[in-house]
């Protein structure tokens, strides 16, 4: 005989992995650099006041996180 898994095991394994599934996705290195970006912008802002800095840094560093994302993807779609 089996033994069923508890409704709130359930209930949270199915909430974590909807988080999973809306965070990270099909693209798991969009997540790791959104992660990255805003540890940056907030180490810049933090550690030595460099707001203005922050402020710049941000959209590049996002900007160049899409571009390698797209490469990747383009390459990939051409391989096939």
């Amino acid at each position: 005989m089996t033994k069923q898994t508890p409704l709130v095991i359930r209930l949270i394994k199915g909430f974590a992995l909807f988080w999973w599934d809306f965070l990270v996705g099909d693209t798991p290195e969009l997540f790791i650099a959104a992660l990255v970006v805003i540890a940056v912008a907030a180490w810049l802002s933090e550690s030595i006041h460099a707001n203005t800095t922050a402020v710049v840094v941000l959209p590049v560093l996002v900007i160049a996180a899409l571009t390698v994302s797209v490469r990747r993807a383009v390459s990939a779609a051409r391989r096939k």
